[in-house]
């Protein structure tokens, strides 16, 4: 049997039925990353344990147990969030052997629904750069073209789900770090709104903008993942107590009646007009779809990425301090402290995280926080409002994911500005706190492109409506590029 196609609610229906066990579900998922892996590069590493989990899920299901809504499905973990007893590195040389000692809470609530922890994958460095490319651990490829970035920063959990190694990867979204890399490798990835899914254990680079989300084949599948890790967490003080929980179950596939924003400013000069073309007609399906679309202004869009640039670097400087070399981790002797955190930090971090790590020092700095920093706050709270009032008379807001489709592998690498560039319609979205997700809508020259979706904070359902509902009408997302 196949299963490199199925989706979760698939699987979970062949192994509740006794179709498939958990243990030649894993296997296959094993076999198909030991196979295509190597050219790939999406996995860091696969677990040690994972086909005895699936056994003893398997066993518990013959015992007439109940099963959590995962039972039996293998997730992969981007290598940020911590697993008891695996390494964990960020992406950085800095952690090269870095053992985690706890669990995040996702990590113990994926158990709790019954999943299949399959391994880490790979990363930008720090979850900073949008190509997957800054990795001390090398590139990974896009499945469609390997010789394409994946997008990034969660380019090895979008490869790694496009490629059909797992069903389901959690990534972390600081700036459009899920929906970007899902949009260019033809996948569904979900940044849920800020405070649903708690951090704890997630390693902290940017804050107040990060949140775990899952990259999955459809919407339904998302949310089935949502359901398991979303709520309240006593260990992570910015996590919320949800009203609405998310019921996969009820998802409404109708937009009739709903009015859908679509933001001028999103349209405008810099994006691929073959991307812009692809992204116009997924918005009409979902007008014929009985959606009525209204055009909207975001005026302070034009200042997020700028805003965004300083809010995440300064945010980063601080939370990358505690990597000294001293504690855990790499280390470099000097002859005297100062010269051993020097040579540490100089020799342990990459470019790009040097890079961001002088820029958030520089502009907390006495003399330039007023400058740039406490200015960033102000416009932060400007674009906030941009999205409170567009949703006074528009129920969701649909855009581009990304302006351009996957580019060469080494491409822009030395251009950090035109790098940046690839996250200009998802740092909003970040610095608004609400939620958004990508849709696979088309293609240009053979790679995917992604339809956004944004809604307003705890609005989940909203997203999983308009894009299960557009999921239910094309067949994008089962395209496949094996």
């Amino acid at each position: 049997m196949d299963v490199s196609t199925l989706t979760i609610k698939e699987a979970g229906e062949k192994l509740a039925s006794g179709a498939l066990t958990a243990v030649d579900y894993t296997k296959s998922c094993l076999d198909a990353i030991d196979a295509g892996n190597e050219e790939l590069n999406a996995f860091l590493e696969v677990s040690q344990t994972a086909l005895d989990e699936a056994a003893a899920i398997d066993a518990r299901r013959a015992a007439g147990e109940s099963m959590g809504s995962l039972a039996g499905i293998p997730v992969a973990l981007k290598d940020l969030i911590l697993v008891k007893g695996w390494e964990v590195t960020d992406g950085s040389q800095i952690l090269e052997g870095h053992r985690a000692s706890y669990d995040a809470t996702v990590v113990q609530r994926l158990r709790t629904a019954g999943a299949i922890l399959i391994g880490r994958t790979n990363m930008d460095e720090f979850a900073m750069g949008s190509s997957t490319q800054t990795s001390h651990y090398g590139p990974t490829m896009n499945p469609w073209d390997h010789t394409k970035v994946p997008g990034g920063t969660s380019g090895g959990s979008a490869a790694a789900v496009a490629a059909g190694f797992v069903p389901a990867a959690l990534g972390s979204d600081t700036g459009g770090s899920v929906r970007q890399p899902a949009s260019m490798c033809g996948v569904v990835g979900l940044k849920p709104t800020y405070g649903r899914v708690s951090r704890f254990g997630l390693m902290a680079v940017g804050s107040s903008l990060e949140q775990i989300g899952p990259i999955t084949h459809t919407v339904e599948d998302a949310a089935l993942i949502l359901e398991a890790i979303e709520g309240r967490d006593a260990k992570d003080s910015t996590s919320a107590e949800l009203s609405n929980t998310t019921v996969p179950a009820l998802i409404e596939k109708s937009v009739d009646g709903m009015t859908l924003g679509m933001p001028k400013e999103y349209f405008a000069s810099g994006m691929d007009s073959q991307v812009a073309t692809v992204v116009h007609e997924a918005i009409a399906e979902l007008e014929r779809a009985g959606a009525r679309i209204q055009e909207i202004s975001m005026p302070h869009s034009e200042y997020a990425l700028a805003t965004f640039y300083i809010i995440q670097p300064a945010e980063a400087s601080s939370n990358l301090g505690r990597f000294d070399g001293l504690r855990y981790g790499y280390h470099s002797g000097g002859e005297n402290l100062q010269e051993t955190y020097e040579r540490t930090r100089g020799e342990g971090f990459g470019k790009e995280v040097k890079r961001r790590i002088m820029l958030g020092s520089y502009t907390l700095s006495a003399g330039y926080y007023d400058a740039y920093y406490r200015k960033a706050l102000k416009v932060r709270t400007l674009i906030k409002r941009d999205f409170d009032e567009a949703f006074k008379s528009v129920d969701a807001i649909v855009c581009p994911t990304s302006p351009t489709v996957a580019w060469n592998i080494g491409e822009k690498f030395d251009d950090p500005l035109a790098m940046y560039l690839a996250d200009i319609y998802t740092v909003t979205a970040n610095l608004a706190t609400v939620p958004g997700m990508s849709v696979p809508c088309g293609f240009v020259d053979g790679l995917p492109v992604g339809l956004q979706i944004l809604a307003k904070p705890f609005d989940e359902y909203t997203l999983f409506r308009v894009g299960a509902t557009y999921q239910d009408r094309t067949s994008w997302h089962k395209q496949s590029p094996t």
